[in-house]
């Protein structure tokens, strides 16, 4: 099994239920075809680059998958067969970028572990003050 990344900007038409709908039918065509999700963020609308098909913002998500080659064309195929799909890459991890993907993973989940724990503290702190 090998680990790999892949980005794809939806339309900026969709609604919210319908940009997670998309999401979740490509999660769908990994998890079907033996993939396991490691981690799937949606980053939002953003601007564009440079327009496409007269577009100049789009629906941003990642998803970083491990699974067997096969499954990279299957969704690739998906991709293009799915008409809220503008843009998308999909690549493969090498050994480095994977660990990467993992310490930053990690340092993401430690980061907003510790504002929730200081959160609280932070109003006691206040109180007492006063």
């Amino acid at each position: 099994m090998y680990n790999y990344e892949t980005v794809f900007i939806l339309t900026p038409v969709l609604s919210e239920p319908q940009m997670k709908e998309a999401v979740e039918k490509f999660k769908k065509v990994l998890t079907d075809n033996g993939a396991t999700i490691e981690n799937e963020e949606l980053w939002g609308m953003r601007k564009l680059a440079y327009p496409i098909q007269k577009k100049s913002t789009g629906f941003y998500a990642f998803i970083e998958f491990a699974g067997e080659p096969t499954i990279v064309n299957k969704l690739e195929t998906a991709y293009r067969r799915d008409e809220k799909v503008i843009r998308f890459l999909t690549f493969r991890q090498e050994k480095f970028a994977h660990e990467y993907a993992l310490k930053r993973r990690s340092l993401k989940k430690n980061a907003a572990k510790a504002e929730t724990e200081e959160a609280p503290q932070a109003e006691v702190k206040e109180e007492t003050n006063e």
